[in-house]
């Protein structure tokens, strides 16, 4: 690693203000940061580009994407963590929360194989120095799932795991509350009839009435000593949010009504929204609109879900279509996740902090992100 790396002729975006200036990097920390330009032979110039701290994604399952890039097609597990790795430091994301789905409910059998296989190859691959980006674990635990439990128990102590969510995609709750939407979705996802899929539907509901209430007790106890920052996903009215609360629950991930996301606003429970959902125009899935949620003030920090590239344009969209600040959009892609997962060492453009940043232009409207940098050293 060099010693001391200028970057110069930057607007850095730092948590008050955007400044034209000079940020000094040394020993993989952020050492100084100077107004106006530098003159120092050794200074990079950045050619006027913003500077902002290297994007935290507490919510990605983009390596599903990866290791089966095609509905029939399972990519080798450990070359798609690989690619995916990549994707998510190209898209200027140097921390990343893998959200591996434990727990099957009869659509996505093959979760359970990437979950199993993501955890493996993390491990295998987090200390050889392949990997450009830093990446922990985020376990999204299918509360009605039959195979929920034994799927988490080996891995409930896993040092990597920085967060845990409550999950149920039962039909007729929460993100699949529209029946007749998730008819179709899954008779084009599956092939199978109307009637298969309704009898599959039954099913799903007569095992939700059975297991996810004590799984979900379960599962809050037995992550209990560990302290982790726990969501809960897809939250629907402002009952579903006391409850949650009551129970220790402070983070409320991608709420499908407005009605959730403000109770939780005024409760002190942090709303992640869906950073597509910005760049999409809307909710794919035909919920509450993450613009809105940002105007409302209820949104707190934007997650990628299933898009790494989604993080920094979402940040720039938020200032053009909410009408918030720069610094304030960033923050809700660096400072606020990070704070989530309590990694308290990065997220902001300051002195002491570790310098993973990204460097980024605006094309046509679009932030593009032209260079990468993970503890003062370049990875895209």
């Amino acid at each position: 690693m060099t010693a001391e790396i200028i970057l110069t002729n930057a607007i850095l975006v730092l948590p008050e203000e955007a400044l034209f200036g000079t940020l000094v990097i040394r020993s993989g920390r952020i050492a100084e940061i100077q107004p106006g330009r530098s003159h120092a032979p050794t200074a990079r110039d950045l050619g006027g580009d913003h500077l902002i701290p290297g994007i935290v994604d507490v919510h990605t399952d983009n390596l599903e994407r990866q290791v089966q890039p095609r509905q029939n097609a399972r990519w080798p597990s450990r070359s798609a963590m690989i690619a995916h790795d990549a994707q998510c430091a190209a898209a200027g994301v140097t921390t990343v929360l893998d959200a591996l789905c434990l727990g099957d409910l009869g659509f996505d059998q093959g979760r359970g194989q990437t979950f199993l296989d993501g955890v493996a190859d993390l491990d295998a691959l987090a200390d050889t120095g392949v990997l450009r980006s830093e990446h922990f674990l985020h376990l999204r635990c299918e509360l009605p799932a039959a195979d929920m439990v034994p799927a988490m128990e080996p891995v409930a102590d896993h040092p990597r795991v920085r967060m845990v969510s409550l999950m149920d995609h039962s039909p007729g709750v929460g993100q699949y509350r529209d029946i007749e939407r998730y008819v179709a979705m899954r008779r084009k996802q599956t092939q199978m009839t109307v009637e298969q899929v309704q009898d599959r539907i039954a099913f799903l509901l007569d095992q939700r009435a059975r297991l996810r209430d004590p799984q979900r007790a379960w599962l809050l106890e037995r992550i209990r000593h560990r302290d982790l920052p726990v969501a809960s996903h897809d939250d629907e009215t402002p009952e579903e949010v006391r409850r949650n609360l009551a129970d220790g629950i402070r983070i409320s991930e991608f709420p499908v009504t407005m009605l959730a996301a403000e109770t939780a606003r005024d409760a002190g429970v942090e709303v992640i929204a869906g950073a597509p959902n910005i760049v999409r125009g809307g909710s794919h899935s035909g919920n509450v609109s993450a613009v809105e949620l940002v105007r409302a003030k209820a949104a707190d920090a934007f997650a990628s879900d299933y898009v790494p590239a989604s993080m920094g344009e979402a940040a720039w969209r938020a200032v053009e279509e909410a009408a918030i600040a720069l610094p304030q959009a960033v923050a809700m892609i660096a400072e606020r996740p990070a704070r989530m997962c309590r990694l308290d060492d990065r997220g902001r453009l300051a002195p002491g902090l570790r310098a993973d940043l990204a460097q980024i232009r605006t094309v046509q409207g679009i932030p593009v992100v032209r260079r990468v940098w993970r503890e003062g050293s370049r990875v895209a």
